[in-house]
């Protein structure tokens, strides 16, 4: 039987594994959890976009109202998201017909007038966007982020 030669100063590094993992764990951690959180962002953010865009594929058609869109975007949602944290927006784009530049920020989509799809003309330009603030889909809230909101919008014409 063969033994293994120790060396007489293993006594002495008995905790250092236990030390290590004390400092290394959580960096890892924190560098895992960043990693799912940083998903789950940009999972949600794509979310919003894709209800956006199929809400406004539904409110181009005639005789859809903006709470039928509203309902529609909700409902792709709900799956995933607590519906109840969402807002949705039906709003009025014709302004910007003679160009410029998208509303990119949410200041700038509030200002927007609100619109009613059943009482909008053929070719009018609406937007729909779908709000949800980080707080209401953190898993793990990153105070950096808190305050803030993810958004998806899509712009389409009314047929």
């Amino acid at each position: 039987m063969k033994r293994r030669f120790r060396s007489p100063l293993w006594r002495l590094r008995r905790g250092a594994t236990a030390v290590e993992l004390a400092l290394a764990l959580p960096v890892f951690l924190t560098f895992v959890f960043g990693i799912v959180e940083v998903s789950r962002i940009r999972m949600t953010s794509n979310l919003l976009k894709t209800a956006s865009r199929t809400g406004a594929r539904y409110g181009a058609a005639e005789g859809v109202s903006s709470a039928d869109v509203q309902a529609r975007v909700l409902q792709i949602l709900a799956p995933v998201l607590n519906t109840n944290a969402v807002t949705v927006d039906v709003k009025d784009a014709s302004g910007y017909d003679t160009g410029g530049d998208l509303p990119a920020l949410g200041s700038d989509v509030s200002q927007l007038p609100s619109l009613e799809l059943d009482d909008a003309e053929p070719r009018q330009l609406f937007l729909v966007r779908a709000t949800v603030g980080y707080n209401d889909i953190a898993l793990i809230p990153f105070s950096s982020l808190c305050g803030k909101s993810l958004n998806g919008q899509a712009f389409m014409r009314h047929e």
